[in-house]
């Protein structure tokens, strides 16, 4: 099967997205000519980059939106029998130096959250990887308050990096926005800010979305 072209319009997106619902990943796998991994445990990010496959997705490693001239972050959510999500959602990666005078707006986060198409996966231990099955896609954009609960978590967490607080930081900062620890192994380091304000060696940081945020998702629609 040739690689689907990016869409052109929102419309055409939730329409294909539509398209796949209902479909394993092995269906998937099938028809982009690939295998299916007997497990995600080196393979963490396969389910996602198959259904960006089948939806044209084109922005690749880079710190925009997937459908870059749509606006449009594709986000695929591990979900049990319960509608209930299974994990917290990776946004981006943290920028740990050279932050001042960042806003929210201008925030990679901001801009990989305005819009998302989120696809649900029942994706629970006991189901093998080719028998999990895509859900029907959600396209959503944050509410107000939504916004404002995530620009504020995001304000905090950003002031502690800052002020060369990111040892402070854990799972449990900010209500729905979390900044946790994103590399392949803990030998991997990255400059941040230490207390006075020197340059340090810090494990590189990722933005996630805590599991309340996206069952908050799930249960609007």
């Amino acid at each position: 099967m040739i690689k689907p072209k990016t869409p052109a319009s929102e419309q055409e997106l939730l329409a294909l997205a539509s398209q796949i619902a209902g479909f394993t990943l092995s269906d998937l796998a099938q028809l982009a000519g690939i295998q299916v991994p007997e497990n995600l445990r080196k393979d963490k990010g396969w389910g996602g980059q198959l259904i960006e496959w089948h939806l044209g997705a084109s922005a690749g490693s880079k710190p925009v939106p997937d459908f870059e001239q749509l606006g449009i972050e594709l986000k695929s959510l591990p979900v049990n029998r319960n509608g209930e999500p299974l994990e917290t959602t990776f946004v981006c990666a943290a920028q740990l130096t050279g932050i001042a005078g960042q806003t929210w707006l201008q925030s990679p986060v901001y801009k990989k959250l305005a819009r998302v198409l989120w696809i649900p996966i029942l994706a629970e231990r006991s189901i093998p990887v080719k028998d999990r099955l895509v859900g029907y896609p959600i396209l959503w954009s944050p509410t107000a308050q939504q916004a404002a609960a995530l620009r504020a978590d995001w304000e905090e967490i950003m002031d502690k990096i800052a002020f060369g607080e990111i040892q402070s930081i854990t799972a449990k900062t900010g209500t729905f926005l979390q900044l946790r620890p994103k590399a392949a192994h803990s030998r991997i380091r990255t400059q941040a800010i230490g207390t006075a304000g020197e340059p340090i060696a810090a494990l590189p940081r990722g933005f996630y979305l805590k599991k309340d945020f996206t069952r908050l998702i799930l249960n609007s629609v």
